[in-house]
């Protein structure tokens, strides 16, 4: 039935829309000036921040700079982190949505491995050590090299660490004895493959779909928003699923094949949460580990109760994803922070009211129902304040 009833769909849309993949009107979402990068040129001034991060940890392990003077000077390059790029989004009109999203999001994985880097070397410092063992993921047998502080403090040892598929620093990583040849060939089969099909459903799907969903929104037709709404949960959660393989099985694991990483747990089975917390903590290993390790736990250390540190994890994860939207769009909206922030009655009523299948079918609503609401009210309030005063 559901092949059947998707394979009407795809017909439909065919016949309706004709074909509308076009691979190349892709590129001109990334550059306006075809001899202008302003998206790349902000992701390689990044560098900057890195050289500012090791040589502060370098002259504090010398002894030429205070822990006090140094906690504030990494804090305002970590802000600086956040803040230039942003600036410079919402001031440089040639940077376009997708270059934007794209330069952001690398800032703010900076930030948070940078975050992570300081972290842990001043760990060291205090004596409480700070390599926190790796899950071994990897081909045959795991090696660690022996690394000690201050030895780590080099550019080829955080360079690593800024490239590898991991958000939280480590004097030494665990390594995979060898390149699998066929393995990465097939995980970079699946990065091209899949990547070309996100591209052509969001073109043939997705795109037709939003547009007609903009009359019913002018005309505020609840019924009609409601069916454009539902028509449009199923493309997105594909696409979502889709994504989700392409990044987490597919890129993260090339990029760990050829590094060599050793830990490999990028995602576990959250399809199978009955529970949003439990969702929340297996879909996206790195950053749970993260959270968890620099965030979460540090705030139980300092005596804030657990439902309280959970709500807090949940505002500061809804802060990056309004910043990772609402920038690049150049409008403030706070759809993607009220998502986020909703998910944290949404993680009570089901730990309390829901169990088993029951809280996996709740978990699966969320995330089916969710992010349509999300992306058409974003698409919404972009053609208003874009498109609809200038006609």
């Amino acid at each position: 039935m559901l092949v059947l009833s998707n394979a009407r769909l795809c017909l439909e849309n065919l016949i309706k829309y004709g074909i509308l993949v076009d691979p190349i009107q892709v590129l001109s979402l990334f550059l306006k000036d075809p001899y202008s990068w302003p998206a790349l040129c902000l992701v390689i001034v990044a560098n900057g921040f890195v050289v500012v991060a090791l040589t502060l940890e370098r002259r504090i392990a010398a002894g030429s700079l205070s822990e006090g003077i140094a906690s504030a000077l990494r804090a305002l390059n970590l802000l600086a982190i956040l803040f230039f790029p942003a600036a410079t989004v919402l001031s440089v009109p040639s940077v376009t949505p997708v270059g934007a999203v794209f330069a952001l999001t690398v800032y703010t994985i900076l930030f948070l491995k940078l975050f992570s880097f300081h972290d842990v070397n001043k760990w060291c410092r205090e004596g409480e050590g700070g390599a926190v063992a790796a899950t071994p993921k990897a081909n045959g047998e795991v090696g660690r090299n022996a690394v000690t502080y201050p030895e780590n403090l080099t550019y080829r040892n955080l360079y690593y660490f800024l490239v590898a598929p991991t958000l939280c620093y480590e004097l030494s990583f665990p390594r995979s004895p060898r390149v699998r040849k066929r393995f990465l060939l097939r995980r970079l089969f699946e990065m091209l493959f899949f990547l070309q099909l996100l591209v052509g459903l969001i073109q043939q799907w997705m795109v037709p779909t939003i547009q007609n969903s903009m009359k019913p929104f002018r005309d505020m037709d609840y019924s009609r928003i409601i069916e454009r709404l539902l028509k449009l949960a199923v493309p997105n959660h594909l696409i979502w699923l889709i994504f989700f393989y392409w990044f987490f099985h597919s890129c993260l694991n090339v990029v760990a094949e050829l590094l060599q990483f050793g830990d490999r747990e990028f995602y576990r089975d959250w399809w199978n949460s009955e529970s949003v917390t439990y969702f929340w903590q297996n879909w996206n290993i790195p950053v749970h580990k993260w959270c968890l390790r620099h965030f979460y736990k540090p705030l139980l250390r300092w005596g804030v109760n657990k439902w309280a540190a959970q709500a807090a994890v949940f505002l500061a994860s809804a802060f990056f994803h309004e910043y990772l939207v609402s920038v690049p769009l150049r409008m403030f909206r706070l759809w993607a922070f009220m998502g986020m922030a909703a998910q944290i009655p949404l993680a009570w009523f089901v730990s309390k009211f829901l169990r088993g299948n029951y809280g996996n079918a709740a978990v699966w609503i969320s995330l089916i129902i969710g992010q349509p609401i999300a992306v058409l009210m974003y698409v919404h309030d972009y053609y208003v304040l874009n498109y609809e005063g200038n006609q």
